[in-house]
């Protein structure tokens, strides 16, 4: 499972990309405003930062035509943009034509096994279900990845799995578990995934016991 950080945050993408554990970034209009600044000089920042690795940058406009327009202007910016489309009637159209042309797209906004199935069929690279909000209002977002992962398996479909709106380490575990090609998390969740209070509590034993060692005088 390759992680992605779902922000826009260039200081935090730069820290956690020299780590090593960063294969992608993703952002939204939402993440985008939070910075106060120009989307395109925002997008191009963290290009620069992630180098060649795939970075996703949402259209806004709502129409087929719309979206097909602004598609290939992100496109045209750097080969490792994914253009993010939402999951509509529009939205698959404009992932048909922008598929057809070789742009790497990805539909966002999935939370339904069937809207999964037919941002697939219409030819997107990346399909994104949404776990936490599907939680939100009832629903379980892991048994969606996971029901997502085996109708993809089972039909031989080819887009890839991104697990998205990921709240908490449950959620990391759970898709690491169904097999998920791709969970994009807030940079937030890094810190705990990478920390635990037994290994915490290892090395400050070894650092007590490596006092006790004699050393030549």
């Amino acid at each position: 499972m390759n992680i992605y950080l779902d922000t826009a945050d260039v200081n935090e993408i730069k820290k956690y990309f020299d780590l090593g554990i960063v294969a992608g970034v993703t952002t939204n209009p939402t993440i985008i405003s939070r910075t106060g600044k120009e989307f395109i000089t925002v997008i191009n920042e963290i290009v620069e930062i992630v180098k060649g690795l795939p970075v996703n940058a949402e259209v806004i406009s709502l129409d087929a035509e719309g979206m097909i327009t602004e598609g290939r202007e992100l496109a045209a910016l750097n080969p490792s943009i994914v253009v993010k489309i939402p999951m509509c009637m529009e939205g698959l159209r404009a992932v048909k034509v922008l598929s057809d042309e070789g742009i790497t797209t990805n539909v966002t906004l999935v939370f339904s096994v069937t809207q999964a199935l037919m941002a697939a069929r219409a030819g997107a690279t990346y399909v994104s279900s949404f776990l936490g909000r599907v939680d939100d209002v009832g629903g379980d977002g892991i048994a969606l990845i996971q029901d997502v992962i085996t109708i993809f398996k089972e039909y031989g479909i080819k887009s890839k799995v991104i697990a998205a709106s990921v709240r908490h380490m449950g959620h990391v575990i759970g898709c690491a578990k169904a097999g998920v090609d791709i969970c994009t998390i807030p940079s937030s969740l890094i810190p705990s995934m990478a920390n635990h209070p037994l290994t915490t509590q290892g090395l400050n034993q070894f650092l007590e016991d490596w006092k006790k060692v004699p050393t030549k005088k």
